[in-house]
């Protein structure tokens, strides 16, 4: 396990962009996105490595205070379901899984103040590994 520090998340190039175009129209946009598009390093779509979690991924997280396993989606605001396991990007736990690889930490505190951590231990799904360059 690994923390992860600011500058060290990828994001592939079609991610940045329509991630990128939130912003604009969007005055709450939450200021961890802002700074994820800022500093992440972008890459082709078809270069990401296969460990990384990219928009659409499905990540097994280990909570590393309890242990407990729980496996989350990645999605767009508009294809969030909690319940199910798809968690917006814009959410705090969302945004911080996006660009990490497997063994980092993701970082994130709860609308309580709560803070958490988890770490990637596994990326189940991701649409590039599967050469899916659009979703």
């Amino acid at each position: 396990m690994h923390a992860t520090i600011h500058g060290e998340r990828t994001l592939t190039d079609l991610d940045f962009a329509r991630l990128s175009k939130l912003l604009p129209g969007r005055a709450l946009l939450p200021a961890h996105l802002a700074d994820l598009l800022a500093s992440a390093e972008v890459m082709s779509s078809r270069a990401v490595p296969c460990d990384v979690v990219t928009m659409n991924s499905r990540a097994e997280l280990v909570d590393v205070h309890t242990g407990r396993r729980q496996t989350l989606t990645v999605c767009f605001p508009k294809d969030a379901e909690p319940a199910a396991g798809f968690i917006s990007v814009l959410s705090p736990v969302g945004s911080s899984l996006l660009g990490l690889r497997v063994g980092d930490i993701a970082r994130w505190r709860t609308p309580n103040g709560d803070d958490c951590a988890a770490e990637v231990a596994a990326v189940l799904f991701q649409p590039e590994a599967t050469g899916d360059y659009q979703k």
